[in-house]
């Protein structure tokens, strides 16, 4: 029986926080686990390496060990796991499945907890190209018999309704994410004088953030003042770059590569309303970042968004993929000074609801309940 007052806790993610290749996932498991680790808790957290990146070092209390290449990473994880285990005793493993599931139910002695924010499922092939996005898609298929005994954490009911549906029966919990009010500022002093609306968040294909420009020339057309900002990188910024001088309106849009925290707050003050385009995912965790700026959210209806936006009071859900409606939701919004001022005010409240370190709470009962069981 391990001693609850002090956890020696193993994760194996495929990237850390300070991964140029980081998402919300990972800032999910960071905030979460550093608020672990504060607690008195040991935790070390393997996961891939990268380019100028320490092999070993500690993070806010976290302990990172990284080993392996990003696309070859799950290879490496049983001999990993095998050469850390047998030097330390581990209370149990944490598999935050992102994409490659780990299967570590096969090989790890120790109670498993799997995070799980979502599945890519149909959507990856929105990403890549055939053969990867299949090696993807059937990794995922087998996750429903390899984890049928483990426990979960989910950051949002979608997931959980989407586990159900594949027919896992184990705990499954809610773990959401959140914002660090600190962190965080609403400064509507900041707020462009002319409508300025955003993308917040990583430029992957599959994030179908071509939709917001594919609105873009309607919405000029009813506001010519309008602009657009990207805020985030990824590795399909060219190509929406492209699309955008295609369009004829790469003079009105900004991408920003990526930004620093403080300036990435004070480019949130200064929007009028955020877009995520996304056909799935876990939470939305941008969404809640522009709602603790006071900033309403237009968002597909989709698995994860529609959890973090609530319809009609923090912002606007839309069918995924129809362009015209929204469009006519960005620009019936943008003529609304009242109802941008209303979606505001209850973001700002709506945020409140979510804290890291009820999170943490929240992971150490789970944990505490695996081991005992």
């Amino acid at each position: 029986m391990a001693d609850f007052r002090s956890l020696n806790i193993l994760a194996i993610n495929w990237q850390d926080i300070k991964n140029p290749f980081g998402g919300g996932a990972e800032v999910h498991f960071h905030e979460i686990f550093k608020r672990v680790a504060a607690l008195g808790h040991n935790v070390t957290l393997l996961c891939c390496a990268f380019n100028g990146a320490k092999h070993e070092e500690i993070v806010d209390g976290i302990k990172i060990i990284r080993r392996g290449s990003r696309n070859l990473f799950n290879y490496c994880v049983p001999s990993e796991y095998k050469k850390l285990t047998s030097k330390q005793r581990f209370d149990v493993v944490i598999d935050d499945i992102n994409k490659i599931p780990f299967y570590t139910p096969l090989y790890v002695k120790e109670p498993v907890i799997a995070i799980l924010h979502h599945f890519f499922g149909k959507s990856i092939y929105l990403e890549t190209s055939l053969i990867p996005a299949s090696y993807v898609y059937l990794s995922e298929k087998l996750v429903p018999y390899i984890y049928k005994k483990t426990s979960f954490a989910v950051v949002s009911e979608s997931t959980r309704q989407e586990l159900l549906k594949l027919g896992v029966r184990s705990s499954i919990e809610l773990v959401p994410n959140a914002v660090d009010p600190a962190l965080y500022d609403f400064m509507p002093e900041l707020r462009s004088n002319t409508q300025l609306i955003g993308y917040l968040g990583r430029v992957k294909k599959y994030k179908s953030i071509d939709h917001i420009l594919r609105a873009m020339p309607a919405v000029l057309s009813a506001i010519p003042e309008t602009r657009l900002i990207i805020i985030g990188d990824g590795d399909y910024k060219k190509n929406l770059q492209e699309l955008a001088s295609s369009l004829g309106i790469r003079d009105k849009v900004r991408f920003t590569g990526h930004v620093p925290h403080a300036d990435k707050v004070k480019l949130l003050n200064s929007l009028w309303l955020v877009v995520n385009p996304s056909p799935k995912e876990g939470w939305g965790l941008t969404v809640i970042e522009a709602n603790a700026c006071g900033v309403p959210v237009i968002a597909a209806d989709s698995p994860g968004l529609r959890d973090s936006v609530v319809n009609e009071k923090t912002g606007i859900l839309y069918p995924y993929g129809n362009i015209q409606m929204l469009s006519e939701h960005i620009i019936n919004l943008l003529h609304s000074q009242e109802k941008i001022s209303k979606f505001s005010k209850n973001s700002l409240n709506w945020v409140n609801n979510f804290s890291w370190d009820e999170s943490a709470t929240k992971i150490i009962d789970i944990i505490k309940a695996a081991i005992s069981h």
